[in-house]
C-alpha cells in the first residue's frame, strides 16, 4: 500500500454497500412489489366497481335498487372482515418461511377467486346459490389480499437503501392507485362499447377473466426475486419467531404501536373506500350522473394518486412518515364537506375536479407514507404479522362498511350527505390523534 493510499474504514464500506444496494436487488424488488399489488388490487376493487353497477341486478334482482345496492356492498364488506384471518395466516407464514413465496401464494388465490367471479352463473340461472357462491369468492379474496399488502411493503422497505426507505416505501402504495385506475378504467371501456344488455350479460365479465393474465406475469416477476436482507439475517441469526402473533403481544411497545396504528389507519380507510368506492354508486344514483363519465373521473383521480405518491415518499424521506402522514390525513379531514358540497352541483365537471383534489392528492399524500410508517412499527422478526394486522384488522371498521355506512347516513338524513361528512370528519380527527403518539423508527433496513 502506498503512502498516499489509506486503509479502507469499514464504515464507510458499509455505508457505500448499502448505498449500492438499490440499482440491483432493490429495483427487483420494487418493481415485483409494483406489479403485485397493481395486480391483486386490480382484482379486489373489480368488486367494488361491480358492486356499484352490476352486482345488485344480477345476484340480488327481487330488492329495490336500495336494498340490492346495500346487499352488494355487504358482500364487499364480508372481503374486508376476511382480511385480518388471511393476515393472521400469511402474516404467520411470511414471518416463517419469508416474504418471497408467501407472496406467490397470496396471488395465487387471489387470481383464482377473481377468475372464478367472472364465470359465475347469476341468480336467474341458479337461483340462490349465485350470492352464496359470490359470497365465498368475495370471502377468498379478502383472505388472499390479507396477506398482500404487508408483504407488499416489507419486499421494498427491507430492500431499500436506508436514506430511501420512505421513496421505496411508497412503491407498493402505488399499485393500489393503478389497479383501482385499471379496474374503473376497464368498465369505463366495456360500458362505452357495449350496449347495456351486452354490459350485464357478458361484458363485466371480460374485466374479471383478464385477471388470469395479469396474475400469471405478477407470479413470474415474483418468483424471480430474491427474499429480503432482513428476513434473511433473522434466519442467519436463528431469530425467526416460531409464533409471531404471541410475540406481537409480549412486548408493551409493539402492543401499544398496534394500538395506535389501528386508530391511525381508521382516516385512511375510510377515505379511500368512501372517494374510490362509494363515490361511483352515489354519483351515478343519488347525483344522476353517467356512469361512463364518472368512472373515467374516478380514474383520473386514481391516476393523479399513483404519479404524486412517489413525491410524498420523497417527502417522508426528508420530513418523516409521521408528519407527512399526519399532513394528508388532515387535509382530508379539512376537504370532506368542501367536496361533498362540489358533488351536489351534479356537474361532472366539477365531480372530476373534487375527486381529484381529494382523493388524488389528498390521499396520495397520506398514502405514500402509511407503508414505512406502519413498518416501523415492528421489529423485523414480527414485522409480516404487525404491518398485516394493524392494516387488515382496522380494514373491517376502517374500510369494508364505509359505503354502507355512509349509504345508511345518507338515507337517514333524508338524501343529504352531511351526516355522513361528520362521520368521516371524526375518523380523520381520531387518525390525526392516534398518529400523534406514533414513535418514528429509522431501523427498518436493518
Amino acid at each position: 500500500m502506498s503512502l498516499l493510499e489509506t486503509a479502507p474504514n469499514p464504515a464507510a464500506t458499509t455505508k457505500d454497500s448499502d448505498e449500492r444496494r438499490a440499482p440491483v436487488a432493490t429495483r427487483s424488488a420494487v418493481v415485483a412489489s409494483l406489479i403485485g399489488t397493481t395486480v391483486e388490487w386490480y382484482d379486489f376493487f373489480l368488486y367494488a366497481t361491480a358492486a356499484g353497477l352490476v352486482f345488485g341486478k344480477l345476484f340480488y334482482p327481487d330488492t329495490s335498487a336500495f336494498v340490492g345496492t346495500m346487499l352488494s356492498f355487504a358482500t364487499f364488506a364480508v372481503g374486508f372482515v376476511m382480511r385480518p384471518v388471511g393476515g393472521l395466516v400469511f402474516g404467520h407464514i411470511g414471518d416463517r418461511i419469508g416474504r418471497k413465496r408467501t407472496l406467490a401464494l397470496t396471488m395465487a388465490i387471489m387470481g383464482g377467486s377473481t377468475a372464478l367471479m367472472g364465470v359465475l352463473p347469476t341468480t336467474a340461472a341458479i337461483g340462490v346459490a349465485a350470492p352464496i357462491l359470490l359470497l365465498g369468492l368475495r370471502m377468498l379474496q379478502g383472505f388472499a389480499l390479507g396477506g398482500e399488502w404487508a408483504g407488499a411493503v416489507l419486499l421494498a422497505v427491507e430492500h431499500s437503501p436506508r436514506r430511501r426507505v420512505g421513496l421505496f416505501g411508497s412503491c407498493p402504495q402505488i399499485g393500489l392507485a393503478l389497479g383501482l385506475a385499471l379496474g374503473t378504467g376497464v368498465f369505463a371501456l366495456l360500458r362505452s362499447t357495449l350496449s347495456d344488455a351486452a354490459f350485464l350479460g357478458y361484458g363485466w365479465r371480460i374485466a374479471f377473466g383478464a385477471s388470469v393474465i395479469l396474475v400469471a406475469i405478477g407470479l413470474l416477476v415474483r418468483l424471480r426475486i430474491d427474499e429480503t436482507p432482513a428476513f434473511r439475517e433473522l434466519d442467519r441469526l436463528e431469530r425467526i419467531s416460531k409464533v409471531p402473533v404471541l410475540h406481537l403481544f409480549r412486548s408493551a411497545r409493539t402492543r401499544r404501536n398496534t394500538i395506535l396504528g389501528l386508530l391511525s389507519r381508521w382516516g385512511e380507510g375510510a377515505a379511500f373506500n368512501t372517494w374510490g368506492v362509494f363515490a361511483i354508486s352515489f354519483a351515478t344514483g343519488h347525483l344522476g350522473l353517467r356512469q361512463v363519465p364518472v368512472l373515467v373521473a374516478v380514474t383520473i383521480a386514481a391516476l393523479t394518486m399513483a404519479a404524486l405518491i412517489p413525491v410524498s415518499g420523497a417527502l417522508t424521506d426528508r420530513f418523516g412518515p409521521r408528519r407527512v402522514y399526519i399532513a394528508g390525513i388532515a387535509a382530508y379531514g379539512l376537504l370532506v364537506y368542501p367536496v361533498f358540497a362540489l358533488f351536489e352541483t351534479r356537474h361532472i365537471v366539477v365531480f372530476t375536479v373534487a375527486m381529484i383534489a381529494v382523493f388524488g392528492v389528498a390521499h396520495a399524500t397520506f398514502y405514500g407514507a402509511q407503508g414505512t410508517l406502519y413498518a416501523g412499527l415492528f421489529p423485523p422478526e414480527v414485522r409480516y404479522t404487525g404491518l398485516s394486522f394493524v392494516y387488515q384488522v382496522s380494514g373491517v371498521y376502517a374500510s369494508g362498511i364505509t359505503p354502507m355506512v355512509v349509504t345508511a347516513l345518507i338515507a337517514a338524513a333524508g338524501g343529504t350527505p352531511w351526516l355522513a361528512c361528520g362521520y368521516l370528519v371524526a375518523t380523520a380527527v381520531v387518525s390525526v390523534i392516534a398518529t400523534l403518539f406514533i414513535a418514528e423508527d429509522d431501523r427498518l433496513t436493518a
